[in-house]
């Protein structure tokens, strides 16, 4: 089972920056989730040149946050570490929060040598088939390996106030039911390696229609061991949790 740190050990140092990487890296784990997006002097339809950086952030929210504190990480800087020890042999998984500047992100991780260990996962379907015709287009049959991310959601389920929860576990329920029969016309549509999943919407049906189309499944965002265990029992490919050392 692949052992994914969320943002790097989100739990243990501040996520989605390199020191939290490197904790990653530390504990030991398989891949690293990175999440990126542009924020509102970023938009794609500013003209390139004077748009700002793709930045690493789950929100702009966080990004408005770690600028305030004068730590700003850009995709650039982190795709650079990713080139340099103790990052250098680590996969790295980036999450596109937001389309638009799918070209930019496919550009960046081909400059910095990194297609062969970055696979890039969204919930925007948009930006996967913009990847995939982008690999097709100039010939790469091996490398960046390309996931969905579902369900699509605007906001953080697990950020939500409690009050509000039980409504979000009903939801939840029906969102089960008709995940699999989603999952399987979606995988009809565009081509990619695995799917991503919230562990909130993972069934044994889930699992047995991703595998049946030869597709891995990577399940977020977990810290519970008990949870854990049940995911692996299920048959789960990959487990992210903002506490690595719990994957062990």
């Amino acid at each position: 089972m692949l052992r994914i740190g969320h943002k790097g050990a989100d739990a243990l140092v501040p996520g989605n920056t390199i020191a939290s990487f490197e904790k990653a890296v530390e504990i030991g784990v398989d891949l690293i989730e990175v999440d990126v997006l542009w924020t509102e002097d970023g938009h794609p339809s500013i003209e390139p040149a004077k748009r700002s950086d793709l930045v690493v952030a789950h929100d702009w929210a966080a990004a408005a946050a770690c600028e305030e504190r004068g730590e700003k990480l850009t995709l650039d800087a982190t795709l650079d570490a990713f080139t340099r020890p103790p990052l250098d042999r680590m996969v790295i998984n980036l999450d596109i929060k937001l389309p638009g500047r799918d070209d930019e992100v496919f550009g960046a991780v081909r400059k910095y040598g990194l297609l062969e260990r970055t696979s890039i996962s969204t919930m925007e379907v948009s930006t996967v088939k913009r990847l995939g015709t982008l690999k097709e287009e100039q010939g790469i049959e091996t490398g960046l390996s390309l996931g969905w991310t579902v369900p699509k959601v605007t906001r953080d389920w697990l950020g939500m106030p409690k009050m509000i929860r039980p409504a979000l576990a009903m939801g939840l329920a029906s969102v089960r039911v008709r995940m699999p029969g989603q999952v399987r016309r979606g995988l009809s549509e565009f081509e990619v390696d695995s799917v991503w999943a919230f562990f909130g919407v993972v069934t044994p049906r889930l699992v047995e229609t991703i595998h049946d189309a030869d597709k891995k499944l990577n399940v977020w965002t977990v810290d519970d061991p008990a949870r854990i265990e049940a995911l692996r029992e299920l048959g789960v490919d990959g487990i992210c949790s903002n506490d690595p050392r719990i994957l062990q």
